[in-house]
């Protein structure tokens, strides 16, 4: 039940944007990944979320379906925003699964469609880079830019 508790608190801090109390959560070596940023690590990953929490006041996380056992977790999400850029509305259905270590969550994946999320924050720039084989790339590049930049920032 320990790891059940765990996940209901990660995700009441996530719709709560208490961050510090989210990555509480996270082993020190977590091991994050999702199809807009690839694999982050450690501390990679914490300011992933520190960045995307410190933006968008638009931001609505709902969760449902969270369960864990002694190994391993998952979770439904979904997050309601405006991509800042576009100025595009976003709904984004997310599914997460976890792994535990020492009572924390070591490794982190989000799973959504980056197709249907691109064609809501991009539009038609998104049909255009999907056509040309480069939508993944060019999303997962343009977002570890931005971590880069955040996390140079907020040393």
């Amino acid at each position: 039940m320990l790891h059940q508790e765990l996940l209901e608190h990660f995700y009441h801090c996530l719709k709560n944007r208490n961050v510090e109390g989210m990555i509480s959560c996270y082993h020190d070596d977590i091991e994050f990944t999702d199809p807009a940023f690839g694999t982050l690590k450690g501390n990679e990953a914490k300011n992933m979320w520190r960045m995307l929490l410190s933006k968008g006041e638009s931001l609505v996380i709902d969760y449902s379906n969270i369960s864990a056992d002694s190994e391993t977790g998952k979770g439904h999400w979904i997050a309601t925003y405006t991509f800042s850029k576009t100025n595009r509305n976003v709904i984004n259905k997310i599914t997460s699964a976890f792994e535990f270590k020492d009572e924390k969550i070591i490794r982190h994946t989000d799973t959504f469609d980056l197709k249907i999320w691109a064609n809501q924050a991009l539009g038609f720039k998104s049909k255009v880079l999907h056509a040309m084989g480069l939508l993944k790339s060019t999303i997962q590049g343009k977002s570890k830019e931005a971590l880069r930049v955040f996390s140079a920032q907020h040393k």
